[in-house]
């Protein structure tokens, strides 16, 4: 499992690669939430999102020998572009098994960085691990998980140590920090940095109405599915369930999961567009429309929320302008 020694570890290697991105805030925010909304933009990370560093902290700690056979992920987009972009700057082959419904910009994106991309069908329930097993079985690949994988979960907790700086400098020690939440591996990543470096700041993960594994998960004490595996707008977070690994950590770390419905994160995504100039994917906007639209739920006067990507269809981005905006 990931340790704090990883998580740095892992920013140590992503250092002059990663980008630090911001934290953005807006009185109009401030005024809709009523109370302090941070906003750390990782959709202004390469390729559109945070899984460019777990993408990169996996890469990076392969083995010669592996890295030259190659590797395999699967992914809806974000994480099939974060292993393609570091695969490809290691000089490294990649093979990207994703669904066929994921949003056309994310495949195209994925295969422009040089992916090999193999589509399958979730929809009609073929088990993407089952086919990611043969095909790495088949080529020799190694197959970098996109959240149940240690170094993935520590470069997704340099996130929580950038937080950690940020809000200090903001003057921030008390805080709820709401994450993105598919199978934990952000949320779990985030929570283990600021478990050692920023302890007033509780992480809740946060997810869209009927894909709420996480939230019913922490509340039950066991491991808890999906009925469906997709069918909604935010499919960078749909998990059929919590990771084995980040699931304890979760449980150990984390405040009650919070779940927002796909017009909260239609109207997010318009607000971030309009008061913080960034575009945020629907399944990127979940943290933000907790933050704004279910302030009971909350407690202090700071929320920070973490707007995960940005790899949106024009239309859809359209249609939350249009609607919202």
């Amino acid at each position: 499992m990931s340790s704090f020694e990883m998580i740095q570890a892992a920013a140590q290697r992503l250092q002059g690669h990663a980008r630090v991105t911001p934290m953005l805030s807006s009185p109009f925010l401030d005024e809709i939430a009523g109370r302090r909304v941070l906003v750390k933009a990782e959709c202004l990370q390469h390729t559109g999102s945070f899984k460019f560093r777990g993408g990169w902290a996996a890469v990076s700690a392969l083995p010669q020998a592996d890295r030259a056979r190659g590797v395999l992920a699967y992914s809806s987009g974000n994480h099939a572009q974060g292993v393609a972009a570091a695969a490809k700057a290691h000089g490294v082959a990649a093979v990207i098994l994703m669904p066929a419904d994921a949003p056309s910009l994310k495949i195209e994106n994925t295969r422009a960085l040089g992916a090999e991309v193999v589509l399958y069908d979730r929809a009609a329930g073929e088990d993407r691990s089952a086919i990611g097993q043969a095909l790495a079985q088949e080529r020799g690949l190694t197959l970098i998980k996109p959240y149940d994988e240690p170094e993935v979960i520590a470069g997704q907790g340099s996130v929580g140590l950038e937080i950690a700086a940020q809000a200090k400098d903001e003057g921030i020690t008390q805080a709820q920090v709401l994450v993105c939440c598919g199978g934990g591996g952000l949320t779990s990543g985030v929570a283990l940095a600021l478990e050692a470096t920023a302890p007033g700041l509780r992480v809740h993960p946060v997810e869209p109405k009927g894909f709420d594994d996480v939230a019913r998960s922490l509340q039950s004490g066991q491991i808890q599915s999906n009925a469906e595996v997709s069918g909604s707008i935010c499919d960078a977070i749909l998990t059929p369930a919590p990771g084995a690994l980040t699931f304890p950590v979760l449980q150990r770390l984390c405040g009650p999961g919070l779940v927002v419905t796909e017009e909260e994160a239609l109207r997010a995504m318009a607000l971030a567009f309009l008061r913080l100039k960034i575009v945020v994917e629907p399944g990127g906007a979940v943290a933000l429309a907790a933050a704004l639209f279910h302030p009971d739920a909350l407690e202090g006067e700071a929320v920070i929320a973490i707007a995960t990507g940005g790899n949106v269809d024009a239309t859809l981005f359209q249609r939350a302008i249009s609607s919202y905006a």
